[in-house]
């Protein structure tokens, strides 16, 4: 924790730096978009002619963006002296895994088109923040769904089964039975409910999501994967499903803090779990109270709240706007209000999510 503000002077310069930072993004968004990084990683270095030809762009913005990226240190150039149309540019080592490639633990490159698609939406965030309204998941678009779903894929893919789930030994276990079956809230992208399938082999999982194009989104991913026989995706409230038997386990993986009405669909969690079975819902890893100034987490996690999350909870009305910042006690109250004991946190450390156990 810092002591509190700089001086003046300090904050010009760190706005300054920002801002050089926000339009790094940017560029990075148009080399992810345009297959730039792609293509020098699978095709190797090239000057601004000869990328523009291998992604179907203008010369003249290529050169601009080869330039951009050289001086701002994330491509290197083979001979810093040549002329502008003969220079070439080089991805260095290990940063396709950063930039170009989506199964990559390290691919931090959908956070380009998260924020671009979030100051997409400036003018309508005013007015929603002059009229008490929102903009909604659907506003935010394409750029914000698949962004956010291609950001946890590579988490969920490595590490959801094998480091998390795996590790709550009765849950495993049970997942592990012919004929488990699993309820993921809030499913988005379809990336944990696919991993799920994957990882246990003898279980059935069904994802419910109310945003259409991401359950349309979930299913396209679903049909590349070898689980397609196993995993079905709803565009469903999970209050309107009769779950039968119950599920082994029922989850909710970042979705919790978006909900205008967290209790109702906490509640709704609790009755589709069977007698004996587990509910998890993994959020962000924020302070348990405020005040941790200039913390790097803190402070990504309220940008994300103050343009997207907190906006998206209050697009529906009646709504407690929780926004992304949801702390633990935050989580408790709404946990009690829907029926459950309490929770507990499970030892699984991870940079950015926290998860929680609901006792039943």
């Amino acid at each position: 924790m810092t002591d509190g503000p700089a001086p003046a002077e300090e904050l010009v310069g760190r706005l300054l730096e920002a801002s050089v930072g926000a339009m790094d993004i940017v560029a990075v968004y148009l080399g992810e978009q345009l297959g730039d990084y792609r293509v020098l990683h699978e095709s190797g270095p090239a000057n601004s002619t000869e990328l523009a030809g291998r992604t179907g762009t203008a010369e003249r913005y290529a050169r601009e963006w080869l330039e951009q990226q050289a001086t701002t240190g994330i491509l290197a150039v083979e001979d810093v002296s040549a002329g502008a149309l003969e220079r070439r540019y080089v991805l260095p080592t290990g940063y396709d895994e950063v930039l170009a490639n989506p199964r990559s633990e390290l691919f931090v490159a959908p956070l380009g088109r998260f924020l671009v698609g979030a100051a997409a939406q400036g003018p309508a965030l005013v007015e929603a923040y002059c009229s008490g309204g929102g903009v909604s998941w659907a506003q935010f678009g394409d750029l914000a769904r698949t962004a956010q779903a291609d950001f946890n894929r590579p988490f969920f893919e490595h590490s959801l089964v094998s480091g998390y789930l795996s590790q709550i030994a009765d849950l495993d276990a049970a997942l592990r039975v012919p004929g488990a079956r699993v309820a993921e809230i809030g499913s988005g992208g379809g990336w944990a409910s696919i991993a799920i399938a994957q990882g246990y082999p003898s279980c059935r999982v069904d994802g419910y999501d109310i945003d259409g194009p991401s359950v349309e989104l979930a299913r396209a991913n679903l049909e590349a994967s070898s689980v397609a026989d196993r995993v079905r995706f709803h565009e469903r409230d999970a209050a309107t499903v009769d779950a039968g038997a119950g599920y082994d386990l029922v989850c909710a993986f970042e979705c919790i803090h978006d909900m205008p009405d967290p209790v109702a669909v906490l509640r709704a969690m609790r009755a589709l779990a069977k007698p004996g079975g587990t509910v998890v819902v993994m959020d962000e890893r924020v302070g348990e109270s405020f005040g941790n100034v200039g913390d790097l987490i803190e402070r990504l996690f309220y940008g994300f709240s103050i343009s997207v999350c907190l906006p998206d909870g209050l697009s529906h009305q009646p709504s407690v706007g929780t926004g992304t910042v949801m702390r633990p006690s935050t989580l408790q109250a709404y946990v009690e209000a829907a029926g459950f004991a309490g929770f507990e946190v499970l030892p699984l450390e991870h940079d950015l999510f926290r998860f929680y156990r609901l006792r039943l």
